[in-house]
């Protein structure tokens, strides 16, 4: 699988700093989650399914929708300053609305680092009528940490 064809995840960190292990902290900083509700995009190749097995009880993470995606940059993107992504910023790179640079950052066909001055990590708010489950637990088994597929668009929705 090419590096363009691998799915997009959505990664949330859902649990702090207390009692980690030091491999476990150096590997979420080089995620760039370093904070609990910090959320960062990143292809689904091998080297970071590594990495996102090795933090699994400290993240969540799944499939991007392109409408979440887009919502995400939209309420929660920001560009070098603390300013907030407008579609002004982001015309000169060929998109005119959120939804067609989801669309690319899907298939692939930009990066979050071509777009010069946006920050890379998304920060969040804690999800609304809090988490379902447990963050102890995995979420194959009723908890909240782990890979969740496409029910990461839902969690990510509930903490805009």
């Amino acid at each position: 699988m090419s590096q363009n064809n691998a799915p997009l995840y959505i990664v949330v960190r859902i649990k702090g700093q207390q009692g980690l292990h030091p491999d476990v902290k150096k590997t979420l900083e080089l995620l760039r989650l370093h904070k609990k509700f910090h959320v960062v995009l990143v292809r689904a190749n091998e080297s970071m399914k590594g990495m996102l097995k090795k933090v699994e009880h400290t993240i969540t993470y799944g499939e991007a929708e392109p409408d979440t995606i887009a919502l995400l940059l939209e309420r929660r993107g920001r560009i070098k300053g603390g300013k907030r992504l407008t579609i002004d910023y982001i015309k000169p790179y060929g998109y005119n609305s959120f939804e067609k640079l989801a669309e690319a950052l899907i298939n692939g066909e930009i990066s979050l680092k071509k777009i010069k001055g946006l920050k890379p990590v998304f920060r969040l708010r804690p999800p609304s009528k809090g988490f379902k489950g447990t963050i102890k637990k995995h979420f194959r088994d009723k908890g909240e940490y782990g890979y969740r597929g496409k029910a990461i668009n839902e969690l990510i929705r509930r903490m805009l």
